[in-house]
């Protein structure tokens, strides 16, 4: 089931290189195959950051770090940067 959550949580993912964004796009556009969107979620809102997540190759449609954190507030997940010091 794609919710609000598993698509704030890849957004993180991603922000947090912990995936690069051929994988974040291959994962949106893998969503739109195997469908199952939760019957709770925001159908709308999930379509069109999932729709501009899988795009993000075409240069159309830039995955900017502005961009991200927009699509993370609407998801209910506002984000905080907090500096990470290097030893």
């Amino acid at each position: 089931m794609i919710t609000r959550r598993m698509v704030s949580d890849k957004l993180l993912a991603y922000l947090n290189e912990e995936i690069t964004l051929p994988q974040l796009i291959d994962w949106a556009e893998n969503c739109f195959i195997e469908g199952g969107f939760a019957p709770e979620a925001d159908v709308p809102l999930l379509r069109e950051v999932l729709m501009y997540i899988a795009a993000g190759d075409t240069g159309v449609f830039p995955l900017t770090w502005q961009v991200c954190m927009d699509f993370l507030k609407q998801l209910g997940t506002p984000v905080r940067v907090v500096p990470v010091i290097w030893q």
